[in-house]
């Protein structure tokens, strides 16, 4: 009877906390069991998991495996445990020693061929391993750029599981984040373009700086929609400490740019007047998906053709004055 050990993060919304994986290999026909609150992506883990191992060079154990992910309360979605699950398998098979998985957060899931493939909301689990004490952690190698944004903690990234393999016996590197791209403000549209509607303008530089909800009214082309997508011009740039939040939110949703992932500029999300209840509240199965509220953290929330939006069971959630530190910016009627 073997125990192995290995540590990953769960993320919930835009916080995550450590997850504790156990790896028993024990008397029994041979198979797989996994037990503490797994979903289904997590229960088909099983498999992937299996086969990641053997294709990269190791033996999968030819008797019984109980994986156990505790807190076992809380409930774990996703396949970002993958790459820990075989790393606890294999510190339990005596293929990987135990010391250097236990200093040491997983992250990424794994194809039947041991690659490491990139995963939502790496960014927050990073923030959550960093406020844990936790000194390194490994992600994969597409989301460096995204995981290097925290200081305070050592990055690895890896391609492969056999590339982990190798740095946990000390016999391999692995690759460590670059030089962080400047955080230049790309070009938007600015306020200057706009010539004449003085009251609009002053109305949107009132709001800017107080942070209130705004309402514009007026005939088709009047110029509804381009003053508003000028107003994220008039806001200043964001903290670092708000630039992480507002990023930690995009990488669950998926919507970080591999070129430039921290989001300096307070965003500017404007839903189409036909999106559902859920893609402007977020939600779904599994890792819930951020909508376009959330997204908008902190900058703009634009919506065009409100009198058109089809979002009537939000209408109270929308009506709310407070909300976060998304601010509203609602068009009635018309095109801008």
């Amino acid at each position: 009877m073997a125990l192995g050990k290995a540590y990953s993060v769960a993320v919930t919304g835009v916080d995550g906390q450590v997850v504790e994986i156990e790896a028993d290999i024990g008397r029994g026909l041979p198979g797989v069991r996994m037990v503490g609150l797994p979903d289904t992506a997590l229960q088909e883990s099983r498999d992937r998991v299996r086969a990641a191992v053997t294709n990269s060079g190791g033996t999968w154990p030819d008797s019984r495996v109980v994986l156990a992910l505790s807190p076992a309360t809380l409930p774990k979605v996703g396949s970002v445990y993958d790459l820990a699950l075989a790393c606890a398998v294999l510190n339990a098979a005596e293929s990987i020693p135990p010391e250097s998985v236990s200093r040491t957060i997983l992250l990424g899931e794994l194809a039947l061929d041991g690659r490491i493939r990139s995963v939502r909301g790496v960014l927050p689990a990073v923030l959550s391993a960093k406020r844990a004490g936790w000194q390194r952690v490994v992600v994969p190698a597409a989301t460096m750029p995204e995981a290097g944004l925290v200081d305070g903690i050592d990055i690895y990234g890896a391609g492969t599981l056999a590339e982990v393999v190798l740095w946990l016996r000390g016999d391999g590197p692995l690759e460590r984040p670059g030089p962080r791209p400047p955080g230049e403000r790309p070009g938007r549209a600015d306020m200057s373009e706009v010539v004449g509607q003085h009251e609009a303008r002053r109305a949107i530089e009132i709001a800017a700086a107080g942070a209130h909800h705004l309402m514009l009214t007026g005939p088709p082309g009047i110029g509804k929609t381009m003053l508003a997508q000028r107003l994220p011009g008039v806001l200043p740039a964001l903290t670092e400490e708000q630039a992480l939040e507002v990023t930690a939110i995009h990488s669950v949703a998926g919507t970080l740019s591999a070129d430039q992932p921290l989001v300096t500029d307070p965003p500017f999300i404007a839903p189409h007047h036909t999106a559902s209840v859920s893609s402007l509240v977020g939600g779904g199965s599994g890792m819930a998906k951020p909508g376009a509220v959330s997204r908008a953290h902190r900058g703009v929330l634009f919506l065009d053709e409100l009198s058109s939006h089809e979002t009537h069971p939000t209408a109270t959630h929308f009506g709310r004055p407070e909300c976060g530190n998304t601010t509203f910016y609602p068009m009635a009627a018309g095109r801008g």
